[in-house]
């Protein structure tokens, strides 16, 4: 016999939310780790909101929102908030039953500076981190180290001269009498850079001041970017610490003797790094904090290699310098699948927020595969 389609649709629906994810699904796994890092946030949480008046939206609801938006790679906040209206699987790991009304994205905008930011994000991956059932697995001994560019929410069409002057009058657009010669009297079209050597000593970008014009390479076009580096644990290839500093070309070995600064325990460690870092002042740096630089030798530098013999003979050198490709999976992962192949938020600060959360996100996924036999025990 032919079932008949009901259009109208049933008014009520009497299955919980709970029953309709699927009980193996990851983000049961994921939603675990994150809701127990965000316990111990409390009294963070606490000191950020005012004891009166009217109640916010909770903050762990927030993060955990954004956190889809890492772990899909949604483009914006609306989008994240439309997937709410309709998406079971988001109302769930968010909290929100299906009569749950969804917040404005405003809230996202009016939460920044407060919740989304650099100190919250990094007090996360350390409660992340330090969870009971995290710690066994991170090395306190071996580590990697690694920097990319991210290219910054600006153009080159947004770039003034820092003087306020303004730039020459540009060369002819085609052939023909005085071609190759400025021409007297006209003005520049706006983004019209031909014939002009762009750098950061003479050009700012007026949407986005912090952002710096670099390259990877002198294959590659310059744009504004930030720097962001990343410390990895050699054991599982978890991230334990994240930092975003100014494209200049000194940022970048500042923040890794920082974060070497911080590793815990007056034990000997080590620190694979590939050949950008093998300068002299950078290897005596961190010998000096007690940590062995595994950095890849680059023989072709005037003045050879600050690497010798004394570190390559050993075979940890070898292994720290084959780990140094876990480190490419996480900003593979991160600008490919995260969505953050070029930021859509302004200043370091905001920056520096969004790249941690995306390696929280990163963290949580692989410890959701690595710690799958213990949670689906427990």
């Amino acid at each position: 016999m032919r079932g008949q389609q009901e259009r109208s649709g049933s008014l009520f629906s009497y299955i919980s939310i709970e029953d309709r994810i699927s009980a193996n699904h990851p983000l049961r796994r994921i939603r675990k780790l994150a809701d127990q890092a965000l316990d111990r946030l409390n009294p963070t949480f606490y000191r950020l909101y005012a004891s009166e008046g009217r109640p916010s939206v909770p903050p762990e609801q927030l993060l955990l929102a954004s956190l889809l938006r890492a772990f899909y790679g949604i483009r914006s906040e609306r989008l994240l908030l439309d997937q709410l209206h309709y998406n079971l699987l988001f109302r769930w790991f968010v909290g929100l039953s299906p009569d749950d009304p969804i917040w404005h994205p405003t809230t996202f905008t009016k939460n920044r500076e407060r919740l989304l930011n650099q100190e919250v994000m990094g007090k996360f991956l350390e409660k992340l981190m330090g969870a009971p059932e995290v710690k066994p697995l991170l090395s306190d001994e071996h580590f990697s180290v690694d920097g990319t560019l991210l290219q910054a929410w600006a153009s080159h069409a947004s770039l003034e001269r820092i003087d306020g002057k303004e730039d020459p009058p540009p060369p002819p657009a085609g052939p023909g009498e005085g071609f190759g010669a400025p021409k007297e009297g006209k003005k520049r079209a706006k983004g019209d850079f031909r014939g002009i050597k762009l750098s950061n000593e003479t050009h700012r970008s007026s949407t986005d001041p912090e952002a710096l014009l670099a390259r990877k390479s002198n294959a590659h076009p310059a744009q504004l970017s930030y720097w962001g580096d990343l410390l990895m644990e050699n054991r599982h290839g978890l991230v334990v610490d994240c930092r975003v500093t100014l494209a200049d070309g000194y940022g970048e070995r500042d923040a890794v003797q920082e974060m070497a600064a911080d590793c815990a325990g007056a034990h000997q460690k080590t620190i694979g790094a590939d050949k950008n870092y093998d300068t002299r002042g950078f290897v005596a740096e961190m010998r000096r904090l007690g940590v062995t630089p595994h950095v890849a030798q680059n023989t072709a530098r005037s003045g050879g290699s600050a690497i010798d013999g004394r570190t390559t003979r050993h075979e940890g050198y070898t292994k720290s310098i084959n780990a140094l490709r876990g480190i490419e999976k996480v900003f593979g992962w991160i600008k490919q699948w995260g969505g953050l192949r070029q930021f859509k938020l302004r200043g370091k600060d905001n920056v520096s927020a969004m790249f941690g959360l995306h390696v929280i996100a990163y963290n949580l996924i692989r410890l959701g595969n690595i710690l799958k036999p213990v949670i689906e025990a427990a």
